[in-house]
């Protein structure tokens, strides 16, 4: 008899971690995303990539996402497969979905996190998450880099 061929198993690296809906909640998500990534060997090009757009999900959701008292959640996916890294923040403000702006203002310093998060993202989205809160996600694969 032969023996069956050993199959590889898809393996899939996620993290999640709740923070307080400040500047200093939205900083530690960032660290806290590199130092995780880092660990788990993504590539520095991708790595680099979700840096920022972990610094700019967890500043949008410390800012506009804030309800006082409700944390936001940082969560990463790495799929060891095809090293695509999913970046994804909730908070509790579901009704108010990020837009990217038509135009941009000279005068106003807000409206260009998610013109960063479009252009270093292979795709990215918005999900609700019930009762009242959304996820925003981007994801980011090396072949983009």
């Amino acid at each position: 008899m032969s023996a069956p061929t050993p199959q590889a198993t898809a393996v899939v690296r996620t993290f999640a971690q709740r923070l307080s809906s400040t500047r200093r909640g939205a900083r530690l998500a960032r660290l806290l995303a590199v130092e995780r990534l880092q660990a788990w060997q993504v590539s520095p090009a991708v790595t680099e990539r979700a840096e920022q757009v972990v610094a700019e999900l967890a500043a949008n959701a410390a800012l506009h996402g804030r309800v006082q008292g409700r944390d936001f959640q940082v969560a990463l996916t790495l799929d060891e497969a095809t090293g695509t890294v999913r970046c994804s923040v909730t908070d509790a403000r579901g009704e108010q979905l990020p837009v990217i702006p038509t135009a941009l203002d000279a005068a106003n310093e807000s409206g260009r996190g998610l013109l960063l998060v479009s252009a270093l993202a292979d795709r990215w989205g918005t999900d609700p998450y019930p009762p009242s809160g959304k996820t925003v996600w981007a994801e980011m694969s090396p072949r983009s880099c």
